[in-house]
């Protein structure tokens, strides 16, 4: 590992003020991602800018129903919140699916946002992959890419986003903030990632030392159905193969508001705004489900080995739709 410096921020101005003025500075948090990357020499930063005792730490119920996430909240501390598990099980769920318990005692919510591609490729210095080295090249397009993208990939990058959380809060319309020179501003969580075109070293839409500060969950009423459901390799410490998270409301027989978004079938969770327009209107029926499902991923394009993820996602998110409407239907 090459030497770096270390500094400790007490704000998010001052955060943002010391990562300017250092170039080639990352921020800390739990440092569960960005610790293995510096290991193997990915990430090799100059300046390390510590957030973790920034006071972002809190979950705060505001006026108006909403819910405030501080950047610096462990996932676990998240996953067990009162609020969160009754009115966005979703991300109560997404969050317990992903890691293991030491690590969602230490990862928190802006790095869980921020963590980078599982991809081989992308973690093997001797391999190609313009993620991390621009113009050399994609390995996994022609190498192993079973777990690779089949939605919104280039022929730059078939990376996968690995969150599981990330795909909860796009189904739930939540809100990042985040903070920068230039001053505060939000974007939702389902436009906060992007897709890699010719520039796959961009994860996000974060401007240069921008710090993500919090996520804002909009009003929810306690009971509103959402679910999370993951397939993997084993039953724990695995990332998603496919994964889907749905919140659905019924009012007098017919789909009033969906919200569905797919994880590990593209650069970014994928927001399913085909099947969501599809739905709305319609009764909550399995033929229903399976035409707005089937609208959503005609848009894939399978690679050599992975072309299972489409009726994996497929039937996932069957199961979910069918058992949260289960009550509308009786």
């Amino acid at each position: 590992m090459k030497t770096f410096d270390y500094v400790r921020a007490t704000s998010p101005e001052q955060a943002a003020e010391l990562f300017a003025a250092r170039p080639g500075a990352r921020y800390l948090g739990g440092g569960t991602n960005l610790v293995d990357l510096m290991k193997l020499g990915v990430e090799r930063p100059d300046v390390l800018v510590d957030v973790s005792r920034l006071h972002l730490d809190e979950v705060a119920e505001l006026p108006d129903g909403s819910l405030r996430v501080g950047a610096t909240v462990r996932n676990s501390d998240l996953a067990a919140h009162p609020a969160v598990r009754a009115r966005y099980p979703a991300l109560s769920q997404a969050l317990l699916a992903g890691a293991s318990g030491q690590l969602r005692n230490a990862a928190t919510t802006g790095g869980n946002l921020l963590q980078r591609t599982r991809c081989p490729y992308f973690q093997d210095l001797s391999k190609p992959c313009n993620k991390r080295a621009p113009g050399s090249g994609c390995g996994a397009r022609e190498g192993v890419h079973r777990d690779h993208a089949v939605l919104g990939h280039s022929p730059h990058c078939i990376a996968t986003h690995p969150s599981d959380m990330a795909v909860a809060l796009a189904a739930l319309d939540a809100q990042v903030e985040v903070y920068g020179t230039e001053g505060a501003r939000s974007l939702p969580v389902a436009d906060f990632h992007r897709l890699p075109g010719a520039h796959p070293e961009r994860d996000t839409e974060l401007h240069p030392g921008e710090l993500v500060t919090g996520v804002l969950l909009p009003a929810a009423p306690a009971g509103l159905p959402s679910a999370y459901r993951k397939a993997r390799d084993r039953a724990s410490y695995s990332f998603a193969l496919a994964s889907v998270a749905a919140v659905v409301r019924v009012t007098d027989g017919v789909v009033d508001h969906a919200g569905i978004a797919f994880g590990a079938l593209a650069h970014r969770p994928w927001r399913a705004r085909r099947a969501e327009q599809a739905l709305l209107g319609a009764a909550p029926t399995a033929a229903a489900f399976e035409h707005a499902l089937d609208l959503e991923l005609s848009a894939a394009e399978p690679l050599r080995d992975n072309a299972f993820k489409v009726p994996l996602a497929r039937s996932l998110a069957l199961d979910v739709l069918t058992r949260l409407t289960a009550a509308a239907r009786t």
